[in-house]
């Protein structure tokens, strides 16, 4: 039942980006990021939503909402709870707003001492 979701959430993706172009690569992203990080919670979990096991070590609680920057737009993502914590996908970091090459970039910027007027024509 799990494989065949993940297949959809590939599948709704790929449509997107064919319907809407490179416009519809964020959402696209934004999709597959989702999904995996639900898979990774029920890796985490040792079952599947509603599926009863003994092996189950925990219990799912839902989403919370993330918005990080990255050089494709705003990725709107549902980053997955569960109720006992100690959980947090590998795919983000804790506190994570912008993707690193930003931050490296202005590091960058810094060291070799661009002014701001650059740095606002650039942006």
């Amino acid at each position: 039942m799990a494989c065949q979701r993940q297949d959809n959430e590939a599948v709704a993706a790929a449509q997107l980006i064919a319907e809407r172009g490179l416009e519809g690569l964020g959402d696209a992203v934004s999709m597959l990021i989702n999904e995996a990080m639900r898979l990774e919670r029920e890796r985490h979990l040792t079952a599947a939503p509603y599926e009863r096991s003994l092996q189950r070590t925990g219990y799912a609680n839902g989403y919370k909402p993330k918005t990080v920057k990255s050089r494709i737009g705003a990725l709107e993502l549902a980053v997955p709870q569960v109720r006992e914590g100690g959980f947090y996908p590998t795919s983000l970091e804790r506190g994570l707003r912008s993707e690193r090459a930003l931050k490296l970039a202005l590091a960058e910027m810094y060291v070799s001492g661009v002014s701001t007027r650059k740095v606002a024509r650039v942006t």
